[in-house]
């Protein structure tokens, strides 16, 4: 077995590892509200997520193309040959260096409760890595721009207005209807949007792993642009990938649930159903056209749209103020892990440093695990009540630090 084949067997492994991680650090984005609300027990709810972000995944293949083309550039565009002065071995490392930059923000953001985007980990990640090896030259900085940025920074707003105005003409329509009648049947419209969300999020963030292990492929020289253009990707990627991603959905990413379903607003069905609506509508449309939108962004923006939309309720603006300051970290944390992984194992060089790198983050990844045990936040008390005012993103956690 020669070097470059172990390289990219571990570069499809950490690939398989990251989709993993974006499943429960994403369920919250879907199924967050209406376990918050009581529409769905939360063990049925992730498993209902699970299954459609398995059906998802072999939807649309339009964002995977989007993860092989807009953020690195390692092949000529009109020879489909690695670009000058890059080999196969230095092109896996980097893509193989930016997978770990976003495993590792996405495990501490989890730990921490925090709602990131496991998407702008990922590019971030891959961008560190990129310019550490190739300087500024090796970014396609048009495509970063266009497919990723912009997103990013309209999305959350977008969002937001369509659930507010959605939640402010749901309790306009039924101002009449009594409240306990009006949650019984909002809570069955609640059900089906959030699992539309779910299938969404197949539709999207399964696809950004696909392209990823796509983009190894073709720095190894076994799949070109030319081949996808014809055929699309191979079947066992878009399996492996849809089943990776469903299995971290079904185990739930219970700590961001919390925070998204009980941190940020207390939610009713009529105001879960239009964020998860909106949520749905913006996420279809993005994949749809290739966008690499955050699902994090467009759910966190609807349920703060939900909660302004409806008068008299309380937005926790001190958690969605630490919230936006996580999101605008992401990129740049995960950029400087990706960087420093690559130079990490290029000092070593060849198969040694990256297996160096790969234990790294499997040790990395074994301490923020037994950390999360300290104080666990499960199905089982998940919708407790939220006892602080927005100066903790998660009460429990500030607990389980004055314990350690």
């Amino acid at each position: 077995m020669t070097g470059e084949l172990v390289i990219l067997l571990l570069l499809i492994v950490t690939a398989v590892a990251f989709d993993f991680t974006n499943g429960f650090h994403d369920t919250g984005n879907a199924m967050a509200t209406s376990i918050a609300t009581g529409a769905l027990k939360p063990k049925v709810a992730v498993a209902l997520s699970a299954i459609l972000n398995l059906v998802g995944g072999f939807l649309s293949v339009e964002v995977a193309v989007t993860v092989t083309t807009s953020v690195l550039k390692i092949q000529d565009t009109d020879t489909g040959a690695l670009m000058a002065g890059l080999d196969a071995e230095t092109a896996m490392f980097i893509i193989f260096a930016g997978l770990v930059g976003g495993i590792l923000w996405n495990l501490l953001t989890w730990l921490l409760g925090l709602p990131s985007s496991s998407s702008h980990a990922l590019f971030g990640g891959l961008l560190g890595a990129g310019l550490a090896a190739l300087g500024t030259a090796g970014i396609n900085w048009s495509g970063l721009t266009a497919k990723v940025i912009i997103p990013a920074l309209l999305s959350p707003f977008i969002a937001g207005l369509v659930a507010a105005i959605g939640v402010w003409l749901v309790f306009r329509v039924t101002r009449g209807v009594r409240e306990a009648r009006r949650e019984r049947g909002f809570r069955y419209g609640q059900i089906a949007t959030a699992s539309l969300v779910s299938l969404a999020h197949g539709t999207g963030d399964a696809q950004k792993t696909m392209g990823v292990i796509a983009l190894g492929l073709i720095a190894h020289g076994t799949l070109s642009d030319q081949e996808i253009e014809a055929n699309g990707l191979p079947v066992w990627i878009i399996v492996l990938c849809a089943g990776a991603i469903a299995l971290g959905t079904y185990l739930g990413g219970w700590r961001i649930i919390r925070t998204l379903g009980k941190g940020l607003v207390e939610l009713d069905s009529p105001q879960g159903m239009a964020a998860e609506a909106s949520s749905a509508a913006i996420i279809l449309t993005s994949s749809h056209l290739g966008m690499a939108l955050s699902t994090t962004h467009v759910a966190t923006g609807s349920i703060i749209g939900s909660g302004v939309g409806r008068p008299g309720a309380k937005v926790r603006w001190g958690v969605a103020g630490r919230m936006v300051v996580g999101w605008l970290m992401t990129l740049p944390a995960a950029a400087i892990v990706g960087a420093v992984t690559y130079f990490v194992g290029h000092l070593v060089g060849g198969v040694g440093g990256a297996f160096l790198v790969f234990g790294i983050l499997v040790v990395a990844g074994g301490a923020i695990y037994r950390r999360s045990q300290q104080q666990k936040v499960d199905h089982t008390n998940v919708n407790a009540e939220w006892e602080g005012e927005g100066t903790e993103l998660a009460p429990e956690l500030a607990t389980a630090g004055k314990d350690a």
